[in-house]
């Protein structure tokens, strides 16, 4: 039987708030650079700053900014197909609690995508995880029962399968052979991303959560970095991979951040999964930045594209010309100084200043990956550069 709705029916209201956009600039500084677990540290540092966590009473409210589809339907990723749902859900009218439901298509409610009975004993609200929107999402009742609080997996021959195609059955890939559900592939990135913020927000309790439930410790190691068995870190990298962020999460990601003042820093900048989980130590940016020009003494320039991004930029100055100013070595940081200037990627502008009014003054910008020792300069092809007299 289908919308069989709940008498018990929370109301509250449909509110606005004002849209943020990408990361303030400069939100990732401290970040720049790192890699392993000293940047998953520094990212625990600046996402847990910021967080003002809400109630779970409030979980309800914040869905209706977070999890919109564009035709104003609760967006479910457990019963979801893009483009041809089984069923969809009105907010509010279909909501309920998390008590027991018959079959698919009556309700929505809360699901902690991250068990709570992982991080605490069954039942308890337990803050700020308990209404951690990050990992909090609107869900079809039934599924979320179905899923109980199995593991994220593969599942090959699964004993039950929802409308939407996701599974429920024994993992069938090495490291864990229990119950596991499969989302549908079109989710497993958004999953995954989430399982990487919790680990990283929650670093200073994520070593005491495997002894919290079996099911935990089938996916963590005991330790707050890398926190993941390796079996898991293989299979969230992989989904991740093969599921990038899409407009639907970075949308997500920024309403999240208005409503609880954090983000999620694997959907801001993917890259950082490797750089923690993964080899980390990629070749050299693949190209420089466009748009290089000048504004008096300041430096504007469009960050380098491509799938192997830079960490940051080094802006040599000379007065002498072009050919004069020194090509960077692999190895050896420049230090900022009159002449020189190191920016992350992300911010597109610099500042020189103490000029002396009609110099000419002649920039090269060089793209870099890493800091310190293994720090690697792009200097082949043709170096970006711009010449300006000062003002």
């Amino acid at each position: 039987m289908r919308k069989l709705f709940f008498s018990l029916v929370f109301i509250y209201p449909l509110f606005t708030l004002p849209v943020f956009g990408q990361p303030p600039v400069g939100y990732y500084n401290n970040a720049a650079g790192l890699t392993g677990e000293e940047l998953k540290t520094s990212l625990h540092e600046i996402i847990i700053q910021g967080h003002n966590p809400i109630w779970y009473s409030e979980v309800w409210s914040s869905f209706l900014l977070t999890d919109i589809k564009s035709n104003g339907k609760v967006w479910d990723m457990y019963s979801d197909i893009p483009g041809n749902p089984p069923y969809e859900y009105e907010f509010i009218e279909d909501q309920c609690t998390e008590g027991s439901v018959p079959e698919e298509g009556i309700c929505y409610n809360r699901e902690h995508s991250w068990p709570r009975s992982w991080y605490g004993p069954a039942g308890n609200e337990i803050y700020p995880m308990h209404s951690d929107l990050f990992h909090v999402y609107p869900t079809d009742a039934f599924v979320n029962q179905m899923r109980s609080n199995y593991p994220f997996g593969v599942v090959a021959n699964p004993d039950w399968v929802s409308e939407n195609g996701s599974k429920v059955g024994l993992n069938s890939i090495p490291g864990y052979n229990g119950l596991a559900f499969e989302p549908i592939d079109e989710y497993k990135g958004d999953f995954a991303r989430t399982y990487f913020y919790m680990v990283t927000r929650y670093e200073d309790l994520v070593e005491s959560w495997q002894s919290e439930s079996p099911m935990a410790a089938a996916i963590l190691d005991g330790t707050s970095y890398p926190a993941f068995q390796e079996w898991y870190i293989d299979l969230l990298i992989s989904w991740h991979e093969q599921d990038p962020v899409s407009e639907k999460e970075i949308t997500r990601n920024n309403a999240v951040y208005n409503i609880q003042g954090n983000r999620n820093p694997f959907i801001d900048r993917p890259e950082f999964v490797n750089y923690i989980w993964g080899t980390g130590l990629s070749d050299e940016p693949e190209n420089h930045v466009t748009g290089f020009s000048a504004n008096t003494i300041t430096l504007n320039w469009t960050d380098a594209a491509g799938p192997i991004l830079p960490d940051g930029y080094l802006i040599r100055m000379s007065v002498e010309g072009f050919e004069q100013i020194e090509i960077p070595t692999d190895g050896i940081p420049v230090e900022n100084d009159f002449w020189n200037r190191n920016v992350m990627y992300g911010e597109e502008t610099v500042t020189f200043g103490g000029l002396t009014s009609s110099i000419i003054y002649y920039f090269k910008i060089f793209s870099y990956k890493r800091n310190g020792e293994t720090i690697d300069y792009k200097t082949d092809g043709e170096i970006p550069r711009v010449k300006i007299t000062a003002k």
